[in-house]
């Protein structure tokens, strides 16, 4: 399908999802090779959105499962619809009698019934969960199995059995084999160690956080409207607050929705009060948001330029921990200049 890793680059891009060297490279040896790849690094980073992009790519059908803690078979694989057999039941009733009218016991209307069993569990009463959608698919499909590692370990050892043949027996029904064998993309957010036997049949992707660079390009790609300056600061704040000690760093996700917030609030520079009053739509812990706040009253959340963003302590304002280092400042909190210019306020865009 793609000769090589810069028409897989190529292909994503086409999906507005821009990726590195080495998530262009593994995608090519996973459809070469026809393996797995687990994707894994902190929540946010673009693995979900991967899985998605890949399938518009390749064109193929995405099929999702979400795990979560207790995910059983029944839920990821198939289930029997109880309720409509019950009602098929009770229609046929009439045909039911006719069928074991005559019989003298018990035992001989039980065998009787048991010839046509086959008609209460077949494909009529299947209900296919993600796994068997993906298996039994006439189309080439995508499996995508996010957040593995919420799933418990049972589960990820069910998991296995099915990735390596990529065929279920269903009792009633016999084995079932895929037509075509789905693409599967596993994503873990590394809450827990997953097992090594899952990790042996996969190929291995870490997706971190992205760099001052590529962060620009995605929100230039995602939020064209916005304009580059204000971009470029946004980016240095958010990539700023990720060297910050937090119990949550804002994602990729969340870089792009406060872009889109920028738009909507027609902002043409990030001043104080901006970031302020917008500053939720990046931390989502009270704790963080009052921390990133007194490091921006204390100069200490800057951006590259000329200046940090103050809240108006001047020079002598006391810096505050949290900061990040960056080559070049040799001042106290270790942080880059901003680009708002001058020693207090920063200068609008006019």
């Amino acid at each position: 399908m793609f000769k090589d890793t810069k028409e897989v680059t190529s292909a994503l891009n086409q999906q507005q999802y821009i990726a590195s060297d080495e998530i262009s490279t593994v995608l090519f040896l996973a459809e070469k090779l026809g393996k797995p790849v687990l994707a894994e690094g902190p929540a946010g980073v673009g693995k979900t959105e991967l899985g998605k992009a890949w399938a518009k790519a390749t064109d193929r059908k995405l099929i999702r499962l979400q795990c979560y803690e207790g995910l059983d078979e029944s839920k990821a694989l198939y289930e029997w619809e109880y309720a409509k057999q019950m009602l098929y039941t009770q229609l046929l009733r009439d045909k039911l009698q006719d069928l074991l009218g005559g019989t003298n016991s018990l035992g001989e209307a039980a065998d009787r019934l048991a010839q046509e069993e086959d008609v209460f569990f077949s494909d009529r009463f299947l209900l296919p969960r993600p796994l068997l959608q993906a298996i039994t698919s006439p189309v080439p499909a995508l499996l995508l199995i996010d957040e593995i590692d919420r799933a418990d370990a049972e589960f990820e050892a069910f998991l296995l059995e099915i990735l390596s043949d990529f065929q279920v027996s269903v009792p009633e029904l016999g084995t079932l084999t895929a037509t075509h064998h789905p693409m599967v993309i596993l994503t873990s957010n590394n809450t827990r160690e997953l097992s090594e036997a899952l990790k042996r049949r996969c190929l291995y992707l870490f997706i971190d956080y992205p760099n001052n660079e590529e962060e620009l390009r995605i929100v230039r790609m995602r939020v064209p409207e916005l304009e580059v300056k204000l971009a470029q600061q946004a980016v240095e704040v958010v990539q700023s607050l990720r060297q910050m000690d937090l119990k949550k760093h804002p994602s990729v996700a969340e870089t792009i929705d406060w872009a889109k917030a920028l738009v909507m609030l027609n902002a043409d520079s990030l001043d104080q009060k901006t970031l302020e009053t917008t500053l939720t739509v990046l931390l989502k812990h009270e704790a963080d948001a009052q921390r990133a706040k007194r490091a921006l009253g204390g100069g200490n959340l800057g951006t590259r330029g000329g200046g940090s963003i103050r809240g108006g302590g001047g020079e002598d304002s006391p810096r505050r921990s949290g900061g990040y280092n960056s080559g070049g400042s040799s001042r106290p909190g270790g942080l880059p200049p901003s680009p708002f210019g001058g020693a207090g306020r920063p200068n609008r865009r006019g």
